[in-house]
């Protein structure tokens, strides 16, 4: 059965519908589903879109641990939810920013600014080129039309507008009129001068700017996550640390950073002063360091909460603070097997701490694991349990639980530090056959059973947790940032009007020369308030009169 005939009214209604509805309908190809699909990209609309995609995106990067920045607490999160943490971590969203649908939503973002970028640079550069349109041939039918009489002359008024419209000699170019300037005929024969301002173009280069800035924050924040670096570490009171990855408890960086360029100093921490008041809650935390570089001579500083210190485009922040108790532990042989400060973790406002020691090397009998809790001001209750009662080392007590046996770090499995893996280890037990809890005081020295040797409370210094941070691109992202709010508001608010001024000689008998009849109006969006304000101004310029060129104040 053969095809109907196709009417051209048919043919224009087929082909807007359904481009394929006949075999002998011109297809799209290659080049035009490409076509379609930049401008598709390119569009106002889907750059929205993605921009809200991309911030629905972040969300879970801020409420679910990131491996970049706590690979051991995304690890434990993990560990903690074995249904859906391995699948979290699958999909990327343990690793937001670095997964493979987050770079796709920034990468087709970044693309659909460019796009919506260069074509309005284009289309502005060329308006910017057009001459301002002349002035009506009547302005009566506009609202608002003003009438005035100018003693000026026809051309100094002229140019008294001119030089009033084009605003300051610097920026007028930005916040002043584009001007033009006809002589003309009336029709009544009168010889006129009609004056064109154009205001508007401040609107479309905000526009630009806010475009143009939003592609460098994404520029700059792609360079920031490439080439930033950030580590954590604990020193004692009396120690010193070396900017070196491998001196950090944990050291993340960028795709492109190469830890190589770490710039080398040493920071000894020299003291640790906290300051509480009499209910035991914290006022203020100051650690007194020394930092020096090479071939420099060393420097004091201090460091404080939100009181960073800056050293070579970097900040060290102090993050946290606790007691190292510095324990010295003999094999069964007499022999030192450990002896150093153990960092302690608080638990609580009190400093109530928990910690590991492990002893792995000793001469004789089988390796010794410590757990400890410590209580810097203890204090025992009716029932005999052991509390702090503030954070100051005023009555400092350690209970220890001590364990034998294997403590598997010859597996070259990491382990935590502040956790024992009791796996191959025994408890050891008293003389009546429960487990050992050793109550200890600072300066005693306590023996283990079993023939295991001593431990020796030498001194309780105090650690702080360090934070150092490196992001070149911080200040490009905050001038950015900057930007994207200035040409947002620029885009906003700043106006787009046109004023005509209109020139006609007037013979007076009463003046000499006679004087110039002004008319003027205004083409303005009804918001614009202040377009009736500019015409006024206009005006009395004509007339001579002493008013402010064009500025931001007048346009609010």
């Amino acid at each position: 059965m053969s095809e109907p005939e196709q009417t051209p009214l048919d043919q224009a209604k087929r082909f807007s519908v359904d481009n394929y509805a006949y075999r002998s309908a011109p297809r799209l190809g290659v080049r035009g589903w490409l076509r379609w699909g930049w401008r598709q990209v390119t569009s106002m609309r889907l750059a929205l879109v993605l921009l809200l995609m991309l911030g629905l995106a972040a969300i879970p990067g801020s409420l679910l641990p990131q491996w970049p920045t706590n690979g051991a607490k995304t690890q434990s999160f993990i560990d903690n939810n074995p249904g859906i943490g391995p699948w979290l971590d699958h999909v990327g969203l343990l690793d937001v920013f670095g997964s493979a649908w987050f770079t796709s939503i920034y990468v087709l973002l970044f693309l659909s600014l460019i796009g919506c970028i260069i074509p309005r640079a284009v289309a502005h550069g060329k308006a910017a080129r057009v001459p301002v349109a002349s002035a009506p041939s009547s302005l009566a039918r506009y609202d608002g039309r003003l009438e005035a009489s100018s003693p000026l002359s026809q051309a100094e008024a002229v140019a008294a507008v001119r030089a009033w419209g084009r605003g300051h000699l610097v920026w007028g170019w930005l916040t002043g009129y584009r001007v033009r300037v006809d002589e003309r005929t009336a029709r009544d024969g009168t010889p006129q001068v009609a004056v064109a301002l154009e205001q508007g173009s401040l609107r479309e280069w905000g526009n630009l700017v806010f475009h143009t800035a939003l592609v460098g924050l994404l520029c700059a924040l792609a360079f920031g996550s490439a080439y930033t670096y950030r580590g954590q570490a604990i020193v004692v009171e009396g120690q010193t640390f070396t900017n070196a990855a491998v001196e950090y408890d944990s050291f993340s960086a960028g795709r492109l950073f190469d830890p190589a360029w770490l710039k080398p100093f040493t920071l000894t921490l020299d003291k640790f002063v906290p300051v509480f008041d009499l209910t035991g809650r914290p006022v203020s935390f100051t650690a007194h360091v020394t930092y020096a570089k090479p071939g420099k001579a060393a420097e004091d500083a201090t460091i404080k909460v939100n009181h960073p210190l800056g050293i070579d485009g970097g900040n060290i922040y102090l993050q946290g603070n606790g007691y190292a108790p510095m324990l010295t532990v003999r094999d069964a042989a007499g022999n030192v097997a450990f002896s150093g400060p153990t960092p302690f973790l608080p638990q609580d406002g009190v400093y109530t701490s928990t910690g590991v020691v492990k002893v792995p090397d000793v001469t004789s009998g089988p390796q010794i694991g410590l757990v400890g809790t410590l209580y810097p001001t203890a204090a025992q209750a009716a029932d005999g349990t052991v509390s702090s009662v503030n954070p100051q080392a005023v009555n400092p007590v350690m209970l220890l639980t001590a364990y034998k046996g294997d403590l598997g770090l010859d597996t070259g499995i990491p382990q935590n530090v502040y956790q024992l893996d009791q796996t191959k280890l025994t408890q050891v037990l008293g003389d009546d056959g429960k487990p050992l809890v050793i109550d200890i005081t600072l300066g005693q020295t306590v023996t283990l059973p079993d023939g295991l040797g001593t431990v020796t409370w030498d001194s309780l210094p105090r650690f702080v947790a360090l934070d150092l941070r490196a992001d070149p691109s911080l200040p490009w992202v905050l001038g950015m940032a900057l930007a994207v709010l200035l040409g947002i508001a620029v885009s906003l608010f700043a106006p787009r009007r046109r004023l005509w001024l209109v020139f006609t000689h007037s013979e007076d008998g009463d003046v000499p020369g006679g004087r110039t009849l002004v008319e003027a109006a205004a083409l303005a969006p009804p918001h614009d308030e202040a377009a009736a304000r500019a015409l006024a101004s206009a005006l009395a310029v004509s007339a001579g009169l002493p008013v402010p060129r064009p500025s931001a104040r007048q346009e609010e």
